[in-house]
């Protein structure tokens, strides 16, 4: 037997965010009841809402960067228990038995299921995201929030946070490396404050000579303005390591020059049809272009476990959740630093 939750959602592509009801599944012996307390809000959030990328299915309850408080268990859960602060990712479920699995790598299953805008494995229900009063999810994909990391600022490392990790941590991105993050947004200022926080040398790479302050600030040790010609040429085969979160399509090949040989440059930003880019560029030097998405949970609770450790947290703004067209707009002009967060006892 469902249960209706008080959400807000989207009905059209052009409807905007708005108060709904919506019907969570009745707990399964693997299931975990969360009452959600803070939700991030994603620059994915606002593409689904809008059908930007042509497969919504409304109605949609965005959100995928959920931090709540157990409520209720199933008869096969042992290892939560009610009271228990936990979070909730991009991920609800996947098949758990193919090689992506196996290896930890659920963000590659091919059966993954979204925490929004998917459909649940079991029953072929819709998925309603992190908008909402409360939500069900199976056990394994449910995380722990550690002691001593604050809970009104943890959810946006479920998503914008494990987008960075997970390609630091798998090109070895620590001591030693040179790295640099271009763009510093969401996405940017988390790869710069994980980089510094895994003992990389870390650059700012970025359009703006004004983001400069806020980029050391964040951790950065140095600042490259990739519109200044001179400084761009002289930094020429100074990276091991660029992480690109541009969230537009953009020219790779001046980032390109910037790579040591066997240097990568991985793309985390854009969701586009990329311009081309002279072969030689990669052939002269063994270099690699590569891409990456979130984390598996494994990683996902690695990286909860490190922020805490270490302090690292995301730069929030706190908002009603009667603000999110607002915010929406807000975002498509850059304007918040760095990331928007609903306090969802105001819905």
């Amino acid at each position: 037997m469902t249960h209706p939750t008080a959400a807000w959602g989207a009905t059209a592509p052009d409807s905007g965010v708005n108060p709904m009801h919506i019907d969570r599944r009745a707990l399964r012996a693997d299931d975990v009841d969360i009452s959600i307390d803070y939700c991030g809000v994603c620059h994915s959030d606002l593409h689904t809402a809008r059908n930007d990328w042509g497969r919504t299915h409304y109605p949609v309850v965005p959100g995928h960067e959920i931090v709540g408080t157990v409520r209720h268990v199933g008869s096969d859960v042992t290892n939560i228990r009610p009271g228990d602060r936990v979070a909730v990712g991009c991920l609800v479920d996947a098949c758990l038995s193919c090689g992506q699995c196996h290896d930890g790598l659920e963000q590659y299953c091919s059966k993954g299921v979204g925490t929004y805008n998917s459909r649940d494995a079991r029953d072929g229900a819709p998925t309603y995201g992190g908008y909402a009063k409360s939500i069900v999810v199976r056990d394994k994909f449910v995380l722990r929030i550690p002691e001593g990391l604050d809970p009104a600022r943890a959810a946006p490392l479920l998503c914008a946070g494990i987008t960075t990790y997970s390609p630091l941590r798998h090109w070895k991105v620590g001591p030693g490396t040179k790295a640099g993050v271009v763009g510093l947004g969401g996405l940017g200022h988390m790869g710069v404050k994980l980089a510094v926080g895994l003992g990389a040398d870390v650059t700012m790479i970025t359009t703006s000579p004004g983001k400069a302050a806020d980029a050391q600030t964040l951790g950065a040790q140095h600042v490259l303005i990739s519109t200044d010609a001179d400084a761009m040429k002289a930094a020429t085969g100074q990276f091991d390591f660029i992480l690109d979160t541009i969230p537009v399509a953009h020219d790779l090949q001046p980032y390109l020059r910037l790579l040591r040989p066997s240097g990568n440059l991985v793309i985390v930003g854009a969701v586009d049809q990329m311009p081309g880019y002279h072969s030689g560029l990669l052939l002269g030097g063994r270099k690699s272009i590569a891409g990456s998405a979130i984390g598996g949970i494994s990683e996902t609770q690695e990286l909860l476990d490190f922020c805490a450790e270490k302090q690292i947290l995301p730069e929030c703004e706190m908002m009603r959740m009667d603000e999110i067209n607002h915010a929406y707009d807000r975002m498509e002009k850059a304007d918040v630093k760095y990331r928007f967060v609903i306090d969802m006892a105001t819905l």
